[in-house]
Order: structure tokens, then C-alpha cells, then sequence
């Protein structure tokens, strides 16, 4: 993870982990953040009622070294000018306003999760699947289907490519992979049970593996080789797992366009093909 920087978007991603005393240090620090970069921990303890201990472990949950590092990463949004325009759907909102802010929403996580992208991981992910002779995608749920259409996409590359949502296919398919084959686990979490297992069978096989998860420090992010992460707010009417799919979609995106670039005269061979075979299906 970002050691330097995104101090408040990694307490919204993990904000629904936290306990009751990291909440409460958490909303402190999201209200007043000109004060945190002010004040000491010893300070900050004694206002939110605690111990200084749980300050510097609620530091270290959100992947900084110690407070101080939180401090100088906060001071850097505050200067910066990164604020908060998030607009919370209400129940007496008309269609149009809910439209609106949907839209909004959306615009927002695409542009806070371009903001936290790592250039360095994803040239790296890049270069693994241009260098992979077997692509798998797998997700759970809706990330399940953000897998398919991965898979939809790389199709035209010439890579061979498959996507499961099924754990069990995920875990057989795994185990035929060998040190050439890529696998891309996509999971908001980061911590689904099925997704880690087929982690674990990918890395025994010596697959590279690339994560699309939550910026929250996550087993998901820890054990992939290139960890790409999301951005996303949860609301009373809408989860972070539903605003952050247009987040993964477009990494995905992104990853294909480069990918197509860079193998460009056999995907322009594979989409021929692609095209030649569609064509019956059309009167």
C-alpha cells in the first residue's frame, strides 16, 4: 500500500471494520482534519477519549507506520485541497435528484480511485499479462461478473482467457496453472473466503497473481504480486461494493487498452477471426 499519501480514502475503505473506538478516533479525523495535523497523539487520545495506544494501532490498521506518517500524509490532502463532495441519497429525493447523485457518486469514484492508482503496480500488471500464455479472472457475486466481462474483453487479445464465479471451478482451474499462467482475483473486500483459497492454490502453482480490491488493507492485497485498488463511499441506499464495480471495470478497461496496444497485429488476427465467426450469428 501507499505508505505516502490517501489518509482519508483508506479510512473510508475501511470504515465498516472498524470498532467502536476506531469510529470514533475515524470520524474525528474526517471532520477535523486541520486539527489533526495540529495536535499530538497524546492530544488526539485525550479529545476521543482513549488510550494513546489505539490511536497508533488505528495508524497502523490503515497502513501508515505510526501517527506521525498519518499526520504528514493528512497535511498533504489538507493542502492539496482534496475534499469530501460526497451528496447522501434521501429518501424524499425525487427521481431526478437520486439520478443526479448517482451520477455524481459514480464520477467520484472513478476519480478517486484514478487517484490512488499506483502507475509503478500497474505498469506491472501490464507488463505480466502481456508476458501470461493463460489469462483466468475470477470474482464472487458481482465481482463475478465483472470477471466476465474481463474475460469478454481479453478474449480479443489471442490471450487464452477464462473467468469463474463458481469457487469451486476457480480452486480446479487454479491447480492446472503453471508459472506462465496470470490469474486476477477481484474482490471489493478483499477478504472472501473463496477468492483467498484460489489465491493460495494460484501461488502453489507459481501463477503470477494481480488483485483489484479496496484500498483497506486486505489478506486480498497482501498476498497478490500487484495489488490495484478501488475507491468507494458506502451510503444508506447504495454499499461500496455497488459504486465500486465502476471502479473495477475501468482498471480493467485500462489494463485491455494497454494490453491491445502492446499486442497489436495479433489482436487485429483474433479480432478478424472474432468478427468472421459473429457474422453468422447476424441475418
Amino acid at each position: 500500500m501507499i505508505e505516502n499519501g490517501f489518509c482519508k480514502h483508506r479510512i473510508k475503505a475501511s470504515y465498516s471494520d472498524f470498532r467502536v473506538k476506531e469510529k470514533k478516533i475515524a470520524d474525528y479525523i474526517l471532520e477535523n482534519p486541520e486539527k489533526i495535523i495540529h495536535s499530538t497523539i497524546s492530544q488526539i487520545a485525550e479529545i476521543n477519549g482513549v488510550a494513546e495506544a489505539t490511536v497508533f494501532r488505528f495508524c497502523k490498521r490503515i497502513g501508515f507506520k505510526g501517527y506521525q506518517a498519518m499526520k504528514i500524509a493528512l497535511a498533504s490532502e489538507v493542502v492539496t485541497g482534496m475534499t469530501d463532495i460526497h451528496e447522501t441519497i434521501q429518501k424524499g429525493d425525487d427521481e431526478s435528484l437520486v439520478a443526479e447523485k448517482v451520477f455524481k457518486s459514480n464520477i467520484r469514484t472513478l476519480e478517486e480511485t484514478w487517484s490512488v492508482l499506483d502507475n509503478v503496480e500497474f505498469k506491472k500488471a501490464v507488463d505480466i499479462v502481456l508476458r501470461a500464455n493463460r489469462i483466468e479472472f475470477y470474482g464472487s457475486g458481482g465481482s463475478g461478473v465483472i470477471a466476465i466481462d474481463a474475460h469478454h474483453k481479453f478474449m480479443r487479445t489471442g490471450i487464452p482467457t477464462v473467468a469463474y464465479s463458481d469457487s469451486h471451478f476457480q480452486v480446479m482451474s487454479a491447480s492446472q496453472l503453471d508459472e506462465n499462467g496470470v490469474v486476477v482475483l477481484i474482490s471489493h473486500s478483499g477478504k472472501n473466503r473463496d477468492i483467498l483459497q484460489a489465491l493460495e492454490v494460484a501461488k502453489e502453482q507459481n501463477a503470477t497473481t494481480i488483485g483489484i480490491t479496496t484500498l483497506a488493507k486486505s489478506p486480498l492485497s497482501d498476498g497478490v504480486d500487484v495489488p490495484l485498488y478501488t475507491v468507494s463511499q458506502e451510503t444508506e441506499y447504495r454499499s461500496e461494493a455497488l459504486s465500486s464495480r465502476l471502479a473495477q471495470l475501468s482498471i480493467i478497461d485500462a489494463l485491455y487498452v494497454n494490453v491491445s496496444i502492446g499486442r497489436k497485429e495479433l489482436m487485429q488476427q483474433s479480432i478478424k477471426k472474432m468478427r468472421n465467426a459473429i457474422s453468422y450469428k447476424r441475418i
